[in-house]
């Protein structure tokens, strides 16, 4: 296998007479075995960066390099990389073993050791049964694990992945993304995965590279992703569903000491709307402090919400009232949804003993849970 380096990696089109940045400096280094996901919308750059690598789109700007080899001019045939597309491209008058032979006929390999590769990589991915079908006669999903086949017996230093499971329904791609998972493991393969789904991104990559209007705007691995989002961007992609964001701004709040003097006693959260004021407890104090009279965003995942119960006598710290619009149980979860103001937030609560939509309740923000983001650049405010 291969480590693959990127260096300022941009793709800039012709469109209309001028120049269109479609992908703005990429900096990546893939480890030798790491799996990648390149992650975000439509349109955000990712797919072409996967193009740049195969060699299927030339490189207006930068460097790639796999290994130490310099391959911007290098043609994709010999790259020693192979891609497998969403669209599946399997020649439909072909059987499955066809299919997955065709690349190693042209390389001029013996009968013997083709049989040999074929047959290997249909152990690997369970399609022993399948290799004498045609196409016509396959699942989608069986006609993705012999276009990932025909990868295998490549045996290529880098596995490219193009939104693979994206024809297949919710059942396969679950099926199909383990298989990928599983499959990685056995090879200790260098691969390189863009999809939109950030689920499959979490559960498949070693890292994350989450990308936005052709920038990189956060490569980190799932959990840190998750844990510690940079900017808003990242923080509203990743996570199902999407971490609640409220505009306000930072106040002190004072108290009298024994002798009459004020003293700063904290900070609280005011929503930009006026809806509600959050004092934002202690540990919150030193950190923003400086942040105090400007403009920030509060984040607070679905999760760290609670409903705080009526019969509580716990100080009301970090607690909202609000009228709940929907109701969603979901059998090992439920999802509560009500207006803060002008704003949406979502809880994702345990569902047993649920309120009725139409009821007041009090939700709860775990202190401890919340992320800070400058209201101007949407970066992160958090300090270790």
């Amino acid at each position: 296998m291969a480590s693959v380096t990127l260096k300022g990696v941009k793709k800039i089109y012709q469109q209309g007479g001028k120049d269109v940045t479609a992908v703005h400096g990429v900096d990546l280094e893939v480890k030798d075995g790491e799996l990648v996901v390149l992650v975000g919308p439509s349109g955000c750059g990712k797919s072409t960066t996967l193009r740049m690598v195969a060699g299927l789109e030339s490189i207006s700007a930068g460097e790639l390099f796999i290994d130490d080899r310099r391959v911007n001019d290098v043609p994709a045939n010999d790259r020693d990389v192979a891609m497998v597309f969403q669209s599946y491209a399997l020649y439909p008058h072909m059987t499955a073993y066809d299919n997955m032979a065709f690349a190693l006929k042209l390389r001029g390999m013996s009968k013997a050791d083709i049989d040999t590769r074929v047959k290997e990589a249909a152990g690997i991915l369970g399609i022993g049964d399948l290799l004498a079908r045609r196409p016509k006669d396959m699942s989608g999903g069986q006609r993705q694990r012999v276009a990932v086949g025909r990868a295998i017996v490549r045996h290529p230093r880098v596995f490219l992945f193009d939104e693979p499971l994206s024809n297949l329904d919710a059942k396969l791609r679950v099926q199909t993304r383990r298989e990928i998972a599983r499959l990685h493991q056995q090879l200790s393969a260098t691969m390189l995965y863009v999809t939109h789904d950030q689920v499959e991104a979490m559960t498949l990559g070693d890292r994350i590279v989450v990308l936005e209007g052709g920038h990189v705007k956060q490569i980190d691995t799932p959990m840190n992703l998750y844990e510690r989002p940079r900017n808003t961007f990242v923080a509203a992609f990743i996570g199902s569903p999407s971490m609640n964001l409220l505009a306000g701004s930072l106040a002190a709040t004072a108290v009298r000491d024994a002798s009459g003097a004020k003293g700063l006693s904290g900070v609280e959260f005011r929503a930009a709307d006026g809806a509600f004021t959050m004092a934002l407890g202690a540990q919150w104090g030193s950190r923003l402090a400086s942040r105090v009279g400007r403009a920030v965003i509060l984040g607070i995942r679905p999760e760290d919400i609670l409903i705080l119960p009526e019969s509580s006598t716990s100080e009301r710290v970090g607690t909202v009232r609000v009228r709940l619009d929907v109701v969603e149980p979901l059998g090992s979860e439920a999802f509560l949804s009500a207006r803060v103001g002008a704003k949406e937030i979502t809880a994702r609560v345990p569902p047993r003993g649920l309120p009725a939509a139409g009821s007041e309740v009090e939700l709860v923000f775990n202190a401890e849970r919340l992320h800070f983001f400058d209201a101007e650049s949407g970066e992160t405010l958090w300090v270790e």
